[in-house]
Order: C-alpha cells, then structure tokens, then sequence
C-alpha cells in the first residue's frame, strides 16, 4: 500500500540531503533506515519545556483534511 505523508518544507530538504547521503533508492528506503536504526531508549524530556499548544499546534481536525 502506497500513501502520501505530510512534512514541513525543512524536514523534506533533510530527507533530500539524506537521501543523497544514504545513496537510497526512495525516500521510503531512508526513512526505513531512520526507524531501523532509532535509539529506542526513553523519550522522557524530548520535548522539553514545549507548551501544548505548541505541541499540539500542528494537528489538525478531520474538516482541515484534503
């Protein structure tokens, strides 16, 4: 099954950038690599002092949806 995902425009260079790095066929193949290879230690204080709205500021409802 084949989908579409959503990224801001930075994250879509790093993907490039990494892409190009990697010497991977797709972008699947990158973030494949990405998840394989993630530290699965615990996520405690990742985001920081972050409030929720800006957390929870780029969710959006099923009526924002295309």
């Amino acid at each position: 099954m084949v989908t579409t995902i959503q990224v801001r425009e930075e994250t879509m260079e790093q993907l490039k950038q990494l892409r190009t790095h990697m010497k991977a066929k797709s972008y699947d193949e990158v973030v494949q690599n990405l998840v394989r290879h993630q530290n699965i230690e615990s996520m405690y204080g990742f985001l920081g002092k972050k409030s929720r709205a800006w957390i929870l500021k780029d969710l959006r409802d099923k009526h924002d949806r295309f």
